[in-house]
Parts: C-alpha cells; sequence; structure tokens
C-alpha cells in the first residue's frame, strides 16, 4: 500500500500530476482542491495518497490534506461511487462546503457537481449523515475527530469485537477523547457490558 508520497512535482495535466520520487515517476490523480494548492513545477510536494487496484487498473490518489483523503475514503464506502465520482466531489466541493452540504441536507448544491445526479446526491447525504461534523471551528478539525472514532472503531474490529459493539462503544465515549485513551476506555467498556 502506497500511503504516502514526497517527491518533486514534474508534470501537472488536470487531474493528473506527475511526482518524481528518487528517480520512480507517479502518475498521481488529484482533486481540483489539491491541484489549485500546489506548488510550482520542480518543486517538493507531500501528497497522502489512496493506491486502488482493480483487475483492469492499478489507481494512484493524491490528497495535499489527510482530510481529503479520509473524505475520499469515505465516499468510496458508498455503493455506487467509485474513486472518479469521489474525486469529482472534492473537486466540486472544499471540504467545508461539503460538511455543510450533508449537514443541512442540501442535495441541490451535489448535483451541481458533474456526474452527480439528484438519486445520487440524496444516497450521498444519507450515507455521509454524522461522518462531518460542522462546529464553530473548521470542518477539517471535526473530520479529524471523526478520524478518531473511527480509528477506535478499526482497532477494536481488530482485536475481534463485531461491528456493533465497536461502533456502540466508540459512541460512548467522550468527542475529543485521543486514540489511545480511546482504545483503553472502549475496552473497559465492552468489558462490563
Amino acid at each position: 500500500m502506497i500511503g504516502r508520497l514526497s517527491g518533486t512535482l514534474l508534470e501537472k495535466t488536470p487531474p493528473q500530476i506527475l511526482l518524481d520520487v528518487q528517480g520512480v515517476g507517479y502518475e498521481v490523480d488529484v482533486p481540483m482542491s489539491t491541484f489549485y494548492n500546489l506548488p510550482g513545477l520542480n518543486e517538493k510536494v507531500v501528497l497522502h495518497t489512496e493506491f486502488i487496484v482493480r483487475e483492469d487498473a492499478h489507481l494512484l490518489f493524491g490528497f495535499l490534506t489527510q482530510e481529503e483523503r479520509i473524505a475520499f475514503r469515505q465516499l468510496l464506502k458508498i455503493s455506487g461511487v467509485g474513486p472518479k465520482l469521489a474525486l469529482s466531489v472534492l473537486s466540486g466541493l472544499s471540504m467545508s462546503d461539503l460538511a455543510a452540504a450533508v449537514a443541512n441536507k442540501d442535495a441541490t448544491r451535489l448535483t451541481k457537481i458533474p456526474g452527480v445526479g439528484k438519486k445520487t446526491a440524496e444516497r450521498l447525504l444519507l450515507e455521509l449523515q454524522g461522518k462531518f461534523v460542522v462546529s464553530a471551528g473548521s470542518a477539517s478539525s471535526s473530520v479529524a475527530l471523526e478520524t478518531a472514532g473511527n480509528d477506535i472503531v478499526n482497532a477494536l474490529l481488530g482485536l475481534g469485537y463485531k461491528d456493533k459493539e465497536a461502533e456502540w462503544a466508540a459512541k460512548q465515549l467522550p468527542k475529543d477523547v485521543g486514540l489511545s485513551d480511546g482504545i483503553r476506555q472502549a475496552l473497559k467498556l465492552l468489558s462490563k457490558a
């Protein structure tokens, strides 16, 4: 799995870039939000990546922020949403706009994205509900808190707990709990249940 690339930006042809990492050129698809914030050619860049292997292709997607990669992964979990559509969603809306659209159940805003029709927009709103929290602070910090909760659930699943047990335990924890403390507290809750 390729999780991060650090190298020199050689080419920019939207939505794809070519990144030289110690002599190896990686073709990476990026959302427009990342593309617009890339440095100039021949400058260093660090990308968080998602590597997808299919029967007919190996695809590498890159993001400047961890929050964008998390949102990309959340989108891929939705039935009928593939990597290209997920990339299109992240290109059409900023993270804060996506979080606001989900919180406000604004299907109209999502249908303005190429490739997203009314039914797809409604499915996105339904599936993403509760994944992004809009607060007075930035949406990205809320996404990070949501990620800690997901990491706790994933850790519990790795320890052999069932989905419902892991999700129940994660919901009982304080919102601002750290990963290691959250896992400890969740294990205590599950041992009492």
